[in-house]
């Protein structure tokens, strides 16, 4: 790579419906030079996650959308290049949103050290960052799984999904997964310990829920939204408490479909349902880290890693994602270091 080069994708135009590869575009702009207060950071591994199609929409929500011509945010794990930040320096793996680029700055506000006796570096933005840290406090404040609920969690073998189950597990549930491939549905079922799997492509899950949870359905973790959701809420039992973490099925739809249609399901069982943002529990982040990564050690908590190699290689990736074409946690490797 030439020197002072920094490869950056920035939004072209906004996406109608599915993004499309054309949307974004790969420009190449000068290293960023670091002030005061400030680090330097080299893009190691980059999460892909589906949240960040919403910030690619001209419109209202909990995160600003990306202008015209700017980055495309997400967070990564990198090493400093550069510190004029007290308490970081030179080789320093840090974790925070740097964004769609090879290079970005951060200040004491966004970097956060990666302690690397917990796991591979990648893991800070994996099991042991946002995903597991989302699938810990949903499930465990939203959700508050008791020993003998039944737990079903859409998009289960997905990077929360899978992480969501094998707490539920821990916490003595029957848990049923729901996912959009054979090889998914064995996955969650034969390695992570899953009562039992649902091919959302193959089953009609309706019937299908009525089999896998003869008891009916105390919690469920929404990562999908839509005709999915439709499907599990008839079997609600009295008190039963959804979370709202996700709603993959709709990002694309600029006109929300038309509902809701469940609400009666809701109103009958005295059913909870709430949607909530990791960030309600930043306070407790490191409590969730310690726990997720002692499970991790001790063999409790498996993960799966989908890595795509090539920084050139995101946007694909991040479509193939919003499609359902990712299997475990997806990221970018945008170095060899």
């Amino acid at each position: 790579m030439p020197e002072n080069v920094n490869r950056q994708w920035v939004l072209k135009s906004r996406p109608d419906g599915m993004p499309k590869e054309s949307d974004l575009e790969l420009i190449e702009t000068p290293i960023p030079e670091t002030r005061h207060g400030e680090l330097l950071v080299k893009n190691l591994w980059m999460s892909i996650d589906p949240y960040m199609r919403g910030r690619l929409r001209d419109g209202p929500s909990y995160a600003e959308p990306v202008p015209i011509g700017g980055v495309l945010q997400g967070e990564s794990v990198g090493r400093v290049v550069e510190s004029k930040l007290e308490g970081f320096k030179s080789g320093d793996i840090v974790r925070g949103h740097i964004g769609w680029q090879e290079y970005g700055i951060l200040d004491v506000t966004g970097a956060h050290t990666v302690d690397t006796s917990l796991g591979p570096i990648s893991t800070s933005v994996g099991v042991l960052g946002m995903p597991g840290l989302t699938a810990y406090f949903g499930l465990l404040e939203v959700n508050r799984p008791q020993p003998g609920d039944t737990i079903v969690v859409s998009a289960a073998s997905g990077a929360v999904g899978a992480i969501v189950g094998q707490i539920a597990k821990i916490m003595s549930c029957r848990v049923v997964g729901i996912a959009g491939s054979d090889e998914k549905v064995s996955y969650i079922v034969d390695e992570l310990g899953f009562d039992a799997g649902i091919n959302y492509k193959t089953q009609d899950v309706a019937s299908a829920i009525e089999a896998a949870c003869p008891n009916g359905v105390d919690g469920y973790f929404d990562n999908v939204g839509g005709e999915i959701t439709e499907a599990v809420m008839p079997y609600f039992n009295l008190y039963a408490r959804m979370a709202i973490c996700g709603r993959i099925s709709e990002y694309n739809e600029d006109t929300p479909s038309m509902g809701p249609r469940v609400m009666r399901f809701v109103h009958a069982k005295q059913a909870v349902v709430e949607g909530f943002l990791v960030f309600r529990w930043e306070d407790r982040y490191e409590e969730g880290r310690a726990r997720l990564a002692q499970w991790v050690k001790n063999g409790q908590i498996k993960y799966l890693e989908d890595v795509v190699e090539g920084f050139e290689n995101a946007p694909k990736a991040f479509i193939g994602q919003l499609g359902g074409a990712n299997f475990g946690k997806l990221l970018i490797k945008v170095s060899d270091e």
